[in-house]
């Protein structure tokens, strides 16, 4: 049994008999036209359920035979496929004035083609997520504030929005063809939007009201006035409802009828180094006060212990643990240990003097705090501390032209390591990747003006975004949807009502796996440390802002010597274990601010921010001193040192960009190599 009739009006004659075959395996009986006298005596002739027109004709414009055609054929459904018609404006004209159901833009594929005409001639509307899947399952992070709040904003305003449906319908019923519109769009977006705010009664009345008015809007046949009334009083009980269709939970009524409060997440947990008792337990009693769990030790073993059994967002360490500047050894014991590498590390101590600062600074740390400290000082110390620790936040862009769709998404997604940035209009996609950069971005697949297809090959069309995980967000599921959505260029897609814990399950491993593959993408694999590439990116903006700020940047070339000597005698075995270790001292020997690089071969490149030639040039002193102490092994079992060979430049000093002061470094380093080497020339 057919499916319907299409005349398809297309020129291009491969296109033409491509999606005619697809279009006939699925059911359709279609009839091909190249041209608008061909057209003429298909309409003549046949009667016909849509039409596809193409906008560049011989002898005329598409849009020219669809005003000649809307003359004969008012309501007929038309999908008008174009390369050029892609502004607001233009969609505007074509919808509103030419009455056309869809703008389809080239190149499209049968999937997506197939995707519009059934939407236009209205097909079985999706099926209702199953109640297990939407009942009863929300965990105890979507009951927070913030999302209780909302959820109960969208809520107080469902009967506005029932009022203003009710309106459209009565405008509709007087003939007006706008009010049908108006109808339809506000019943698709409570379907859509209404159960991801945990409204599913309503969502599934608006569902029911949506099936209805489709095939009236669509010129597919008349209302059935006294269907869609019941439809919509149904709908109207379940907005007056104004409550969310989840149970709470036993343990949300038991904390309820308690009244207790809420346990409170402590802001992170430091690790303090200390032999005074005493002072230990000061500190634990701010952190009480201060919403920091602090954990403590004694000296360096027991310190280990701690670090090694939980996770730690800092540690503050006494400067002159068991003797003067004895923290420093405690330090490097920390940092020695794989997994905390890049511990975030303070020193607090009685001498706060310059000479004490600059010391704890070429240990490593990023803050020194005079003892006794306050509990603010403790606060704001792991603050900055967990900042550093915590990755960066992941930020994920959501183009959805309904504004309680996005909100109901950046609600459901933001967190500590995810940041949401909204969009309402389609035409500003492009500007908003350059100025947004997002790391994941969520499409509505229905929106005025271009579609969700439309944009995604515009996306993946650009280099830079051509990584870019993209998940569409639809109320389409079948296959041909599926197959259209990957063909596009989608990595995933979610069906809505969108369920809040798959959401998050999707963003979270797409996320993931897009950070491990940059990770992959900017590491070297044998070392750990950045590639070229991004060290240059990261030196670039902190020049950048050091020059904001007036800060000093210095730059130091490290070259491991003799290092071809090391592979003949000793095997590239032991010298590949030479560049780990380097790459082990250079990843946790610095602070996290600064930037350490395999440049290549046997050469590093550091960046240290805020530091002067001096206090680089003793830095990297510490780093050779502590280098010439480890003991390789040949593949022979032999035993053998290294150390080797900097040249440290300063900006601005000698230079105020990135060229200047990589060249001056060069200079200085192979100064230092035709010196003998084992040297750091500034």
């Amino acid at each position: 049994m057919s499916r319907g009739t299409i005349l398809f009006l297309e020129d291009d004659k491969d296109l033409q008999s491509l999606v005619s075959a697809y279009l006939r395996e699925r059911g359709y009986e279609v009839e091909p036209a190249r041209t608008v006298k061909e057209a003429r005596t298909v309409i003549a002739c046949l009667r016909v359920d849509a039409a596809i027109v193409d906008g560049l004709l011989p002898g005329m414009t598409g849009t020219d035979f669809i005003q000649e055609l809307r003359q004969q054929h008012p309501t007929l459904p038309i999908l008008f496929a174009s390369a050029f018609w892609k502004d607001l404006k233009s969609h505007d004209h074509l919808t509103r004035q030419r009455k056309v159901s869809r703008v389809l833009h080239k190149p499209y594929t049968p999937q997506e083609l197939l995707l519009w005409v059934e939407q236009m001639l209205a097909v079985k509307p999706p099926s209702p997520p199953p109640a297990a899947m939407t009942e009863g399952q929300d965990s105890a992070n979507d009951l927070d504030a913030t999302f209780k709040a909302l959820r109960a904003e969208y809520g107080a305003r469902l009967e506005d929005k029932m009022r203003e449906l009710t309106g459209a319908l009565e405008r509709a019923r007087a003939g007006s063809a706008e009010g049908m519109d108006a109808a339809y769009e506000l019943a698709h977006k409570l379907h859509g939007t209404a159960g991801s705010y945990g409204f599913h009664a309503v969502s599934g009345a608006a569902r029911h009201l949506e099936a209805l008015l489709k095939p009236v809007r669509d010129g597919k046949g008349a209302p059935d006035w006294r269907a869609l009334e019941a439809a919509r009083q149904e709908l109207a009980k379940e907005t007056r409802s104004g409550a969310p269709a989840v149970a709470p939970s036993k343990d949300a009524d038991t904390e309820a009828t308690k009244g207790s409060a809420v346990e409170v997440e402590p802001r992170g947990t430091v690790l303090v180094v200390d032999e005074d008792e005493a002072w230990l337990a000061e500190v634990e009693r701010m952190g009480k006060d201060r919403l920091v769990r602090v954990v403590t030790a004694r000296g360096a073993d027991e310190a280990v212990k701690v670090a090694r059994r939980q996770r730690l967002d800092g540690a503050l360490v006494h400067v002159d643990l068991g003797g003067k500047e004895g923290g420093f050894a405690v330090a490097e014991r920390l940092r020695a240990e794989e997994e905390l590498r890049t511990l975030p590390l303070a020193f607090f101590g009685t001498g706060g003097d310059v000479t004490y600062r600059m010391a704890a600074i070429l240990a490593g740390a990023s803050l020194y705090l005079p003892r006794p400290f306050s509990a603010l000082d403790l606060a704001e110390a792991v603050e900055r501390m967990v900042a550093v620790r915590r990755p960066e936040r992941a930020r994920v862009l959501v183009l959805d032209d309904d504004p309680d769709a996005v909100r109901a998404l950046s609600v459901a997604l933001t967190s500590q390591q995810v940041e949401v940035v909204g969009l309402g209009d389609p035409y500003r996609l492009v500007d908003a990747l350059a100025e947004q950069r997002p790391d994941l971005l969520l499409l509505d697949v229905e929106m005025p003006g271009p579609s969700g297809f439309d944009l995604c090959r515009i996306v993946r069309s650009m280099p830079e975004w051509q990584a870019l995980p993209i998940l569409f967000i639809t109320a389409h599921t079948g296959v041909d949807f599926r197959v259209a959505a990957f063909q596009a260029g989608a990595d995933d897609y979610l069906a809505k009502p969108v369920l809040r814990e798959e959401l998050r399950a999707r963003v979270q491993s797409r996320l993931e796996r897009a950070r491990l593959a940059r990770e992959r993408a900017e590491r070297d694999a044998l070392t750990g440390l950045l590639l070229r590439r991004p060290f240059l990116e990261g030196l670039r903006a902190r020049l950048a802002e050091a020059q904001r700020t007036g800060r000093t940047l210095a730059l130091g070339f490290l070259d491991v010597d003799r290092f071809k000597k090391v592979n003949d005698t000793h095997g590239h075995l032991a010298g590949d274990r030479v560049l780990m270790q380097m790459g082990r001292l250079l990843a946790s020997r610095f602070r996290r601010e600064d930037l350490q690089c395999r440049w290549g071969g046997e050469e590093f490149v550091v960046a240290l921010v805020g530091a002067s030639a001096e206090g680089a040039r003793d830095i990297l002193a510490r780093m050779a001193a502590e280098l010439a102490q480890a003991d390789f092994e040949g593949d022979k079992g032999e035993h053998f040192r290294v150390s080797f060979s900097a040249g440290v430049a300063v900006a601005p000093q000698d230079g105020a960009d990135v060229e200047s002061l990589l060249r001056a470094a060069d200079e200085r380093l192979y100064r230092a190599k035709a010196q003998g080497g084992n040297r750091i020339e500034r």
